[in-house]
């Protein structure tokens, strides 16, 4: 047995000498304060309670629940136990659901109380032999279960390459795909952004994030454990509410939305934000608009950065200037350890500033899709980098700016949408013939979902029916904000739906 690489042991490891002091306190709800020893003996007791189900080795723990410490804690448990963790968005509808658990087949499924009548029939039917409850207040019979066992627990021993999470990614072309990220993966990434960022001493982070994705769950909480820091933790984000915190913090983590959100506090000010070292901002493309507004309110140029979920973090705007400043409208430089290409047509590497396909190498680069090996396969060049989908240019300083996503993506409110996905709800509904979902620019939310439908000869489909159907199908922020009933969809000579065209015509639906 040589070193063990489990994800948790690192991060246990980081903890501060000083068990007593607090590691997690909330900041919304009763305010509760975690030590980190209550971090420690909580996972070891999940562990326990994990371990004694006697699972089979590399088994699945599928969770959907609501934002909260002990969410957190029970990811770090899986970790420690040595199984897979496979977060779920809270907003999956009961379809969504049994397609992950069908494709996953997890041994555990943990979700909210309130969900367990329908969640617990998907997963006992799907062949899952344990479902536990586990909610916001601290309740459920996750914790009931966990509460009596010891907290004590020797961390899994695991390899560098097995795998520790799988992370479902909406599938372009029909269902979503399940990123397998290893122990190493995102031990080398949380080790090479607290490099990066400048991580020290005494830092605090806000935590505002959704932990079911990478930005909240690896790139945030990973941040503030392996550095030994205390997080501020906020079950979900309210602007007026963080603003009162910052002074209390060093370190802020959002997508686009909440900046914009952020500035329309009047109370954001260099004030409020004097004690700020670092905000960072992904999931999504920040407006030039919102990347100056918001320096020349608070003195802080916010820090963008870019990953996605099959390699955790990529690039990143320096944090030290002496690398260069941080540039708006770009992702930055690949991180240290990360190889980056742009690939022209026919495989050709592309020159400066000329737009072509984005593929990456590194230690942080996923194993492949959940028994997907053909899939895999694809997705990959045959001297080994990943195709990552995004469409991308590299200036002559070596800045990477993404300019766009190849095959449609859209991203609102910092969610990945895929147009496929919605279609093919939209085109079994009834009087629909064909349907064409596009991202327009939205304020708050970066793109908006609007979808245009073709109704079949002789019937006459109502666009408030559609969206409420659709309201009960799939996921609220990949419901169109809009449905438009039309004659026709704009083609071009190969047939092909132009997208662009509808782009074009409704990109003024939500001006200001």
């Amino acid at each position: 047995m040589g070193q063990n690489h489990n994800l948790f042991s690192a991060l246990r490891a980081a903890f501060p000498k000083d068990l007593s002091a607090t590691a997690i306190e909330t900041a919304d709800g009763p305010l509760l304060r975690y030590s980190w020893r209550d971090l420690d003996h909580a996972t070891a007791r999940i562990a326990n309670l994990l371990a004694s189900l006697k699972l089979p080795a590399g088994a699945r723990v599928a969770v959907q629940t609501e934002k909260s410490v002990e969410a957190l804690m029970l990811y770090l448990a899986v970790l420690r136990a040595g199984y897979v963790y496979l977060p779920l968005n809270t907003a999956y509808q009961a379809s969504e659901i049994e397609y992950f658990i069908g494709n996953a087949e997890p041994s555990v499924v943990v979700c909210s109380g309130k969900n367990f009548g329908w969640v617990s029939k998907i997963a006992f039917k799907a062949g899952t032999e344990h479902v536990f409850t586990l909610n916001e207040d601290r309740s459920g019979t996750l914790l009931d279960r966990a509460a009596p066992r010891s907290d004590a627990h020797t961390p899994a021993h695991k390899e560098a390459d097995d795998l520790a999470a799988i992370l479902y990614t909406s599938g372009t072309t029909g269902r979503s795909k399940g990123a397998m990220l290893s122990h190493g993966n995102m031990r080398s990434n949380a080790l090479t952004l607290k490099d990066y960022w400048g991580w020290k001493e005494g830092d605090v982070l806000i935590h505002a994030l959704p932990i079911f994705h990478v930005h909240g769950l690896f790139v945030a909480s990973h941040g503030a454990l392996i550095n030994g820091s205390k997080m501020i933790w906020f079950s979900r984000f309210d602007p007026k509410a963080v603003l009162a915190r910052l002074p209390e913090a060093t370190v802020f983590m959002g997508v686009p939305t909440l900046y914009v959100r952020l500035l329309g506090e009047a109370g954001l000010t260099k004030e409020a934000c004097r004690h700020m070292r670092l905000f960072v901002a992904g999931s999504a493309p920040l407006l030039m608009e919102t990347f100056n507004d918001f320096r020349e309110r608070t003195g802080h140029t916010i820090l963008e950065r870019y990953g996605m979920s099959e390699t955790a973090m990529l690039t990143s705007n320096p944090y030290d200037p002496s690398l260069g400043e941080r540039r708006g409208g770009t992702v930055g430089f690949p991180l240290p350890g990360v190889s980056l290409r742009v690939q022209g047509e026919q495989g050709k590497q592309c020159a400066v500033d000329e737009i072509g396909a984005i593929q990456v190498k590194g230690p942080n680069v996923f194993q492949g899709y959940w028994r997907m090996p053909e899939k895999t396969k694809e997705e990959f060049t045959a001297d080994g980098w990943f195709k990552t989908g995004d469409v991308g240019k590299i200036d002559a300083r070596g800045y990477v700016s993404i300019v766009g996503r190849s095959k449609d993506l859209i991203i609102s409110g910092g969610y990945n949408v895929y147009p496929a996905e919605i279609e093919g709800y939209l085109n079994d509904m009834p009087g629909v013939g064909e349907s064409a979902v596009i991202g327009v620019p939205h304020a708050d939310f970066g793109e908006a979902v609007v979808a245009v439908v073709v109704a079949r000869p002789g019937t006459a489909p109502d666009a408030a029916q559609l969206i409420g159907e659709l309201k009960s199908k799939i996921a609220n922020f990949k419901v169109p904000k809009q449905v438009f009933v039309v004659n026709e969809l704009p083609r071009n000579t190969m047939g092909k739906v132009q997208k662009n065209l509808l782009r074009e015509q409704h990109k003024g639906l939500f001006a200001r």
